[in-house]
């Protein structure tokens, strides 16, 4: 009887270690691809490291910005029932891009902020950073402050919206940042809110927002925090924290070269946990990443 028990104990640790090994074999990075040029995954529940590609090249981020921009907004404890205006300034300061947003009405700061991370609302944060307290140049200078506190070492910002190429960072940092901002209900509430009604006055008016990200309006993955970006020069970025089979990650893709590139990433990267295996990319996905490489390491 001690000996079946005896043995029975020892199968069960063979078990365990073959289950173990099976489990690490999954976690190949040899097995996985990605079609954007930078990726970082991390699995928050262990601070590991599950996958990095590129993820210490500097490069544009786009609307990632925004992120930055929401935690030195809620640094700053400043009311978010207050109205905060929009004006012609705030036009300039995103080049005079298009935005629904009429000049001269208002808006309560928590909803400016809600649209900005939801829906990438460019207007919105210029005229968050405009009525910060010392202006806009002050924000900048907190947002950059903030940046080198969560030692985003190969990090700048230049402004509020992600609109300026010069706003850079890494994969790296922007998952250091990312996870910084898992920490404010507001930003996880605010990014993953499918579609929203904000109500504008002076004069009186409504505009509807959706979600930036696919994989939140699509409600089919369990998303805690979102933020998407996209200009010419930074390609589609995404940066998000979800859970898959009981993990929660953080994943994080810079520059894509397709609208739906990110979202793509991110079931690849699902896939290659799940079985081991991520698929593969396209060739003309794997040419954009060589010709894009050679201009940001040249």
């Amino acid at each position: 009887m001690v000996l079946f028990r005896h043995l029975n104990r020892f199968f069960a640790i063979c078990l365990a270690l073959s289950v173990s090994a099976a489990h690490a074999s999954k976690l190949n990075t040899d097995n996985i691809q990605t079609a954007s040029v930078s990726t970082f995954v991390t699995d928050l529940g262990s601070n590991q490291a599950l996958f990095q590609k590129n993820a210490d090249i500097v490069m544009p981020i786009a609307s990632l910005t925004k992120v930055m921009t929401a935690m030195v907004i809620l640094d700053a404890n400043l009311a978010l029932d207050e109205p905060i205006n929009f004006n012609k300034d705030d036009k300039e300061r995103i080049y005079n891009g298009y935005s629904r947003i009429r000049m001269g009405s208002t808006l309560s700061r928590g909803e400016a902020l809600h649209i900005a991370l939801m829906s990438s609302e460019n207007l919105a944060t210029a005229a968050l950073a405009r009525q910060f307290p010392g202006g806009y140049d002050a924000f900048i200078k907190a947002m950059n402050a903030k940046a080198k506190s969560l030692d985003m070492t190969d990090t700048v910002f230049v402004d509020s919206s992600g609109l300026n190429p010069d706003n850079v960072s890494t994969a790296a940092d922007i998952t250091k940042m990312i996870k910084a901002a898992y920490d404010y209900p507001k930003i996880r509430q605010y990014s993953t809110t499918p579609v929203h009604t904000a109500y504008f006055k002076k004069p009186r008016y409504k505009l509807g927002y959706t979600n930036t990200n696919a994989l939140v309006r699509g409600q089919k993955w369990d998303v805690a925090l979102s933020k998407t970006g996209y200009l010419d020069i930074a390609g589609h970025c995404l940066a998000m924290i979800t859970e898959v089979d009981g993990k929660q990650l953080l994943i994080v893709t810079l520059d894509a070269y397709g609208k739906l590139t990110p979202v793509g990433d991110a079931g690849r990267i699902k896939k290659w946990l799940q079985s081991g295996h991520s698929g593969k990319v396209s060739e003309s996905a794997m040419h954009y990443q060589k010709q894009k490489l050679s201009t940001l390491t040249n």
